[in-house]
């Protein structure tokens, strides 16, 4: 399959997907999308449809996360089965709970992940230093969305089996008291100390921009990526230009 990309001139971007929309992944790749994220905690996704969804986009030569439903040990290994290049854990509490699931996502003896072989393997025979090439390949993001997992985000990022910290500002802004998230730049000194702590160790940052300010932000303090819509909303914004170019002035 040959997707011709539009040249990017910003930040690696991402978007999510929200529904099993192979049109979504064709068309945010040509115009130069890099990263997918399949939402399960949020989207409407089963398993067979996330897998079905996590091929497609590594077939337009995407980079594809995975947000599960829940840090847990089967739907962490059911993405990293599947095929996702990583996994986006949501709602960690603490530093323990940072450390209890993480563990999923990684295999002895850095971790508990349990070995599913199938497409991780090619379906054939484990290669010789399969499990060290896997847990490098593999990426574990935690969520930084909690009040506790603010508090303790400099932990967090220390541990092993951690490599890379994401922010939910939503969820973030709400636990924080803020109430709704604006991106008008109320919750920039708590995305500063979680970048700064995912820095620190050595390992990158992300998190969804809706807005200029988050944005300029987000790039001087070195963003891996951004997500910037979804498929549903985008869908809508469409739809939302199509009904202005027939709408009788005012």
């Amino acid at each position: 399959m040959t997707v011709i990309r539009m040249a990017s001139r910003h930040t690696e971007l991402a978007f999510w997907l929200m529904t099993p929309n192979e049109n979504a992944c064709e068309i945010a790749s040509i115009l130069g999308y890099g990263t997918v994220i399949i939402d399960m905690e949020h989207g409407t996704f089963e398993p067979s449809t996330a897998a079905r969804s996590i091929t497609i986009a590594k077939a337009f030569g995407m980079t594809v996360y995975t947000r599960v439903a829940s840090a847990e040990r089967v739907p962490i290994q059911h993405a990293l089965d599947f095929g996702s290049d990583g996994v986006i854990l949501p709602q960690i509490e603490g530093v323990e709970h940072a450390r209890a699931a993480t563990a999923f996502a990684k295999f002895p003896p850095l971790g508990v992940r349990g070995f599913g072989g199938g497409k991780t393997v090619n379906y054939m025979p484990a290669p010789r230093h399969f499990v060290e090439a896997e847990n490098r390949r593999t990426k574990c993001w935690v969520m930084i969305e909690t009040a506790q997992a603010l508090e303790e985000v400099e932990k967090i990022a220390g541990l092993a089996a951690v490599d890379g910290l994401f922010i939910g500002p939503n969820d973030l802004s709400l636990a924080r008291g803020r109430g709704e998230y604006l991106a008008d730049g109320s919750d920039h000194d708590d995305i500063t100390r979680i970048a700064r702590a995912a820095q620190a160790h050595d390992k990158p940052w992300a998190m969804p921009v809706l807005s200029k300010l988050d944005r300029d932000l987000a790039r001087s303090l070195n963003i891996a990526f951004m997500a910037t819509t979804d498929d549903l909303t985008a869908l809508r914004d469409g739809l939302a230009v199509g009904l202005q170019m027939v709408e009788e002035p005012r």
